[in-house]
């Protein structure tokens, strides 16, 4: 699909004349993350968009690091909705997807019902919890991801540092292509870079949220997933998920799946 001048790799599937949930991954595994979560939605009557976003798909991989903020990563989600004809939408995201996420519903209320948010609390309540808990430290690989060498890092010996996050060596596959981890990183380094509050300021969000989160998640804290109910105007569920780390989508997906069609039911 191309929206403007970039072609992105999408997937759409469920019944015809279902509730539309536009599903955004994260770092570094591309919407590949959903494989097991899409099929239960589809079950629920839900009907799916899954893209794999600005770095991730072939044919969307600008060269420069500008070309890769946040501004940039919403309007690309909003264009993919735009090239389908469709007005509303349940909005998921995990990880890097949820920070987009957060961004789309706080900025654009008239395009979604409902958001689901997994690992990934508001930032504003990110910007609360590295003063309050230890989420600077649990933060600290950022400064990795944003070096100039992080790809040759990242890449050494067939991913192993990935694979000892959490990425499977299927999911790997595509991440070591050549060039494939400059545009997922670059995430990171238009972001995380320069005026960062400012950068990832956003609104609170006033349509129907809920926040999943695993209490094994290394990356993400307690208090800003927590604490993101102060940024959640509208109806709020926080769902702690017990013994689950930071990949929800693949050792959760029952669970989130289940989050999903109970907030699609709310509207």
């Amino acid at each position: 699909m191309t929206v403007g001048e970039l072609t992105f790799d999408v997937r759409i599937g469920g019944p015809e004349g279902g509730k539309w949930v536009l599903l955004l991954h994260g770092f570094p595994v591309n919407s590949s993350c959903y494989d097991t979560v899409v099929p239960r939605l589809h079950e629920s009557g839900l009907r799916t968009i899954v893209f794999d976003q600005r770095g991730y798909s072939p044919g969307a991989r600008p060269t420069g690091v500008d070309d890769y903020r946040l501004d940039l990563l919403v309007g690309d989600a909003l264009g993919v909705l735009d090239v389908l004809d469709v007005n509303y939408a349940l909005l998921v995201g995990h990880d890097w997807g949820g920070i987009v996420a957060w961004h789309l519903a706080g900025k654009n209320l008239d395009r979604f019902t409902g958001l689901v948010t997994a690992s990934t609390g508001h930032p504003s309540a990110m910007r609360d919890a590295l003063v309050s808990s230890d989420q600077r430290e649990r933060s600290s690989y950022i400064k990795d991801f944003i070096a100039d060498d992080a790809e040759e890092k990242l890449s050494a010996r067939e991913g192993v540092l990935l694979r000892r996050a959490g990425v499977t060596a299927e999911e790997l596959v595509p991440l070591l292509e050549p060039g494939a981890l400059t545009g997922p990183l670059n995430w990171y380094r238009a972001n995380f870079t320069g005026n960062i509050a400012e950068t990832l300021a956003c609104p609170p969000v006033e349509i129907p949220t809920t926040m999943v989160w695993g209490d094994a998640d290394h990356a993400l804290g307690r208090e800003q997933a927590q604490g993101s109910s102060r940024y959640a105007y509208s109806d709020y569920r926080f769902c702690e998920l017990p013994g689950v780390d930071h990949w929800i989508p693949q050792n959760a997906a029952a669970a989130l799946a289940s989050e999903i069609a109970l907030r699609s039911a709310v509207f």
